[in-house]
């Protein structure tokens, strides 16, 4: 009697230990979600991620071009657009430039053309905390809105940088991250024929191109008319990025 007694009181002991050790995991987990460094998503939920293409069999393009700083080189980049007659693209722009070029930010809104976030300060998102990002994100959204009128909900973070909890944040933002899948280099300033064969070459249906109309950038001018006219050559019908994501498959990534 007494050994069956000792061996329920073990077995209950270890079922107690099991359990305290669960609730224990448990509350970790809330604790991290509470921190805003959750790494379970709610139930039925999937995790925010950020777009670097869309699924479709359809030959259509957004061209994006980053702004963070510089009245050099915005103005030729949105003459070669108007002369060409493109009518659709994606601006992302950083709220210190916007505030300091108006003039040019208005005219990228009057062109018609799509205009969403690049942040504040140009540093990496991942590195900061879900504050910092929040006022970040917002004086952005203030300094935009302040003079275009327009309420961003696409954003492009500084440098491309993000994990899963600055995806998580913007999402909570209302915003969607956006990637390309090609990259023009035009940032290197690597020659003009160098840009406009990389484009031409890695461009696909459904493709977000990055492009960039910062004064460091001192070949996009020169090379966007023979990337307009080439991909037109193929067949490529330009749009919003806006356009491109809506009602498609998208290629994403979480982190």
């Amino acid at each position: 009697m007494n050994l069956i007694w000792s061996f329920h009181w073990k077995q209950g002991k270890r079922i107690a230990i099991l359990g305290i050790a669960l609730l224990l995991f448990v509350g970790v987990l809330y604790a991290e979600a509470g921190s805003g460094n959750s790494f379970l998503p709610a139930a039925g939920k999937s995790l925010p991620s950020a777009i670097y293409s869309v699924k479709t069999d359809k030959k259509m393009v957004a061209l994006t071009f980053d702004i963070s700083w510089g009245e050099k080189t915005p103005g030729p980049v949105l003459d070669v657009l108007e002369k060409k007659g493109l009518k659709k693209a994606t601006f992302f722009l950083s709220g210190p430039w916007t505030s300091t070029h108006p003039e040019l930010a208005k005219r990228i809104k009057s062109m018609g053309f799509e205009i969403g976030s690049h942040g504040h300060m140009h540093k990496n998102f991942s590195e900061y905390s879900n504050e910092w990002i929040h006022n970040q994100v917002n004086l952005a959204a203030e300094a935009i809105y302040d003079v275009t009128g327009v309420k961003t909900k696409l954003i492009r973070t500084p440098n491309g940088d993000f994990n899963k909890r600055v995806l998580e944040k913007l999402h909570s933002m209302g915003y969607t991250a956006i990637q390309w899948d090609t990259d023009s280099l035009d940032w290197k300033n690597p020659g003009v024929d160098t840009i406009v064969n990389r484009v031409l070459t890695k461009a696909h249906p459904g493709d977000i191109i990055l492009l960039h109309a910062s004064d460091s950038c001192k070949q996009t001018d020169a090379a966007l008319p023979q990337i307009i006219d080439g991909l037109r050559a193929k067949g490529y019908e330009f749009v919003t990025v806006s356009e491109l994501i809506s009602g498609v498959d998208v290629k994403s990534k979480t982190e």
